[in-house]
């Protein structure tokens, strides 16, 4: 964890209440996808956690959502504004190369999948990725997602691609599910970790601290209470107990 000041020199509405910002400055300390930032918001008391969607030596590009007041002063700042920033947080996923990459994510839960996205791509392995919204206004950046991955789109409301969940639409197209990672609400990771035998899953919780003292976001798991900030936020499916 390091704390740093980061300018932001993008900060873009890309769908409907949804935002991406990059921040630029010193990333070196964020070293696995899946990690992510806490943001000291000016006049707000407590830092806001959001997942980091693509990071280097110097940038991280975070994937945003209109969810309270903190939020939508940030779709506000401008270019130029810094931030009081706290990198490197959170234990990440472990992505192998060898098990076929099936990425699930559920609404803003895509903003962590753009992270593993660029890793497989560079390592020339082009993954599947099922992506459920409530509303085709809620899907973000389709045209890159096309581009990078084997996509298949689902909403619940059949705007946008299959109408179902994601785990519909994973067996409507047949899929063969070796290895998934996944981001999304409760009920979602819940149901694919049900139904696929093996893989990963990055949980949101409300935190106080985001580095593991005050115990707040703290879940259950069949090898005891973890914190999502500190032991996750990403935890082996099979170990999470909804």
């Amino acid at each position: 964890m390091k704390n740093v000041e980061l300018t932001i020199t993008k900060n873009d509405k890309v769908s409907k209440d949804i935002y991406l910002m990059r921040l630029e400055g010193d990333c070196s300390s964020i070293s696995n996808e899946g990690e992510f930032i806490e943001i000291q918001l000016p006049n707000k008391y407590l830092r806001r956690p959001i997942s980091v969607s693509s990071f280097s030596q110097n940038h991280v590009d975070i994937l945003y959502k209109i969810l309270g007041q903190g939020t939508k002063e940030m779709s506000n700042y401008e270019v130029g504004m810094k931030l009081d920033v706290l990198v490197g947080l959170g234990n990440g996923f472990t992505l192998y190369d060898d098990k076929k990459p099936t990425l699930i994510a559920g609404g803003i839960g895509i903003a962590p999948m753009f992270a593993l996205i660029e890793y497989f791509n560079k390592k020339n392995i082009r993954p599947t990725l099922i992506y459920g919204a409530k509303s085709k206004e809620d899907l973000v950046l389709i045209d890159y997602l096309k581009e990078n991955t084997n996509l298949y789109l689902c909403t619940d409301d059949g705007s946008f691609g299959f109408q179902g969940n994601v785990v519909d639409c994973i067996k409507n197209n047949n899929l063969e599910v070796e290895y998934f990672y996944g981001c999304g609400p409760m009920r979602m990771l819940q149901a694919i970790s049900s139904s696929f035998k093996e893989g990963q899953v990055s949980l949101e919780a409300r935190m106080g601290c985001g580095f593991g003292a005050c115990m707040g976001c703290s879940i259950q798991t069949k090898k005891g209470s973890k914190r999502v900030c500190k032991e996750g936020p990403v935890f082996l499916s099979s170990e999470v107990i909804y």
